[in-house]
């Protein structure tokens, strides 16, 4: 199979309004031709580009001590944040309840520096940052998606639906991408537990692509905004306010630009993240990573 995929582009209605405000408003939104990855970039991939370049994540850095003047030489080695799946029920409302920073988790450490890549070279990559994305797709003579050309290309053809495959998320009672199957964070009983899957686990889509939506986060070119920024209006908040952080800098002292997400992952469930639908997204600081973020590369037609 060809890796990657030629979109023929069309108008398609982009967003929704029966779940998160974020995904508002629904509108029209054009997308040109474009070609996308079949897969998301694993960490066999991943690994030829480091090797081959030398590159070093954002992970494995230390935290800039001008951007964390705050924090001490200990807090500010290399790491990034580690998904840990409780023993029972807790406040959904508080993410730290099952998440972690872990000092030595990177991409080649997913879960910290006891775990490695062993039976995982065909998962995504994960533990990624905003500039790591960009440098792999910049080797490889390629480019992020967009968000609109993810939502499009998630969608295959199914135009107007809940989820990539209809209205309903477990169609005949089976799951249809890699999500979290029981009691969110404690309880999975998915195919592949709390984990991401091996590329290509689920059935592809329209378009003939895999895995746009669960199993991880992927980035996408745009900056975030709290509403759809719709093509000559001027982007607003949910409370009516004019959105600044499109115009972030990540100088010292100022706010780190924040990134769509598309997709969902692994981590979303019906009671707690409704997000493995096309029109779902998030925002993600570009120095984050994460072991829920991975992504995929596109190119002009």
């Amino acid at each position: 199979m060809s890796e990657m995929v030629l979109i023929p582009g069309g108008t398609f209605r982009m967003g929704s309004a029966e779940f998160y405000p974020e995904e508002q408003p629904v509108h029209e939104r054009r997308v040109e031709p474009f070609r996308i990855a079949r897969h998301e970039v694993t960490n066999a991939k991943f690994d030829a580009f480091v090797a081959a370049t030398g590159y070093v994540t954002v992970a494995e850095r230390p935290l800039d001590a001008a951007l964390f003047p705050e924090l001490s030489d200990d807090e500010r080695q290399p790491g990034a944040m580690v998904f840990a799946r409780t023993t029972g029920p807790v406040d959904l409302a508080d993410w730290r309840n099952w998440w972690r920073w872990v000092s030595g988790a990177d991409w080649r450490h997913p879960e910290g520096p006891d775990t490695d890549l062993i039976g995982r070279m065909d998962r995504p990559v994960v533990q990624i940052a905003y500039e790591d994305a960009v440098a792999y797709a910049a080797w490889k003579g390629l480019r992020l998606p967009t968000e609109a050309e993810y939502e499009f290309a998630a969608r295959g053809g199914v135009d107007g639906a809940r989820f990539a495959w209809g209205d309903e998320p477990y169609p005949d009672g089976k799951a249809r991408a890699n999500s979290w199957l029981g009691r969110f964070p404690y309880d999975n009983r998915g195919r592949f537990g709390a984990t991401v899957a091996p590329v290509g686990s689920y059935p592809a889509n329209g378009y003939g692509l895999y895995d746009l939506i669960g199993n991880v986060w992927e980035w996408t070119s745009d900056y975030y905004a709290p509403r759809h920024v719709v093509p000559g209006q001027t982007p607003v908040d949910a409370g009516a306010r004019p959105s600044l952080l499109g115009a972030a800098s990540a100088e010292p002292g100022s706010a780190i630009p924040r990134r769509v997400l598309k997709g969902g992952s692994y981590l979303c469930s019906p009671e707690y993240c409704l997000r493995f639908r096309p029109a779902a997204r998030s925002p993600q600081a570009e120095d984050t990573a994460t072991t829920h973020i991975g992504f995929r590369c596109a190119a002009d037609a």
